[in-house]
């Protein structure tokens, strides 16, 4: 989850745009919580309606990029991955365009636990126990073998960024992942809930350097060293693989780019020394 965006034009549109999607589905709101999502693309919140208590997520796309990956990956995953991936099951889906604005709406059953943290980077100890944490680990290696086409991490794009991006730790940077696997491909604390496990967010999900998920989430916690740590024990079978540490790179390649335009800037001297340790590693 995000901050509310600084646009209020953004703000109105998006919930003007919840309100149409909950009387297309004939719901309404459920209660006065929202979960933005970066820079306001999507908005989410409670509603109650024929199907009971849900969730209902709107996504904005402009009209010519709607139905590309990110359009379509929850439906797809509800469709390609099991039910022991623990994640809210997606009961209907509505689209509709407003001149050059798309919209979809997601209608997902209600997840009694909230997210771990309010925003991707974790910014305190959360109480997690050992079995959330088995389950993690099982419900990534499940997702790990999911067959899709669905692309997660391009190889183009680490050809192009990991040298631009890693040229600080001054030597050639391989680009080639030891391994590929299908990854959420969003995994950070605020699509993760507790205390019963639950992955949220969909969208992005495909196949990525193997890790990936591991080292994303190692990644957003490395504001809270001893929950740094604690991934790096419960997730050491794959983070101490060398598919783990190249992924590591992988994901400080992007939050190092992502930082550029102003985003978790706080992260950023923590990921070039994480980034300086793996390249000694």
């Amino acid at each position: 989850m995000f901050s509310e965006p600084d646009d209020p034009v953004t703000v109105d549109r998006m919930r003007a745009a919840f309100v149409k999607a909950c009387a297309a589905l004939e719901a309404a709101s459920g209660g006065t919580r929202e979960a933005w999502g970066w820079r306001g693309r999507t908005l989410g919140g409670p509603v109650i309606g024929p199907y009971g208590r849900g969730w209902l997520r709107v996504v904005h796309s402009p009209v010519e990029k709607a139905g590309g990956k990110l359009w379509t990956g929850p439906e797809e995953a509800e469709w390609l991955v099991g039910r022991q991936v623990p994640r809210p099951r997606l009961d209907l889906v509505r689209e509709w365009a407003e001149g050059e604005d798309a919209y979809r709406a997601e209608l997902y059953e209600l997840v009694g636990d909230g997210a771990v943290s309010a925003g991707p980077v974790l910014s305190e100890v959360p109480r997690l126990t050992a079995t959330w944490w088995s389950g993690l680990r099982t419900a990534l290696g499940r997702l790990s073998t999911v067959r899709t086409e669905r692309t997660a991490v391009r190889q183009a794009y680490l050809d192009r960024a990991m040298p631009k991006y890693l040229a600080f730790l001054g030597e050639p940077v391989h680009t080639v992942p030891p391994a590929w696997s299908t990854a959420h491909g969003d995994l950070h604390w605020a699509n993760l809930t507790g205390p019963g496990l639950s992955i949220l967010d969909w969208e992005g999900w495909g196949v990525a350097p193997a890790g990936y998920d591991a080292a994303l989430l190692h990644a957003y916690s490395l504001a809270v060293p001893e929950v740094s740590e604690r991934v790096r024990t419960e997730l050491s079978a794959v983070l101490s693989s060398d598919a783990g540490r190249f992924a590591e790179l992988v994901v400080i390649t992007e939050l190092l780019q992502s930082a550029e335009r102003g985003d978790n800037l706080e992260l950023v001297p923590a990921l070039r020394q994480r980034a300086e340790e793996v390249g000694r590693g």
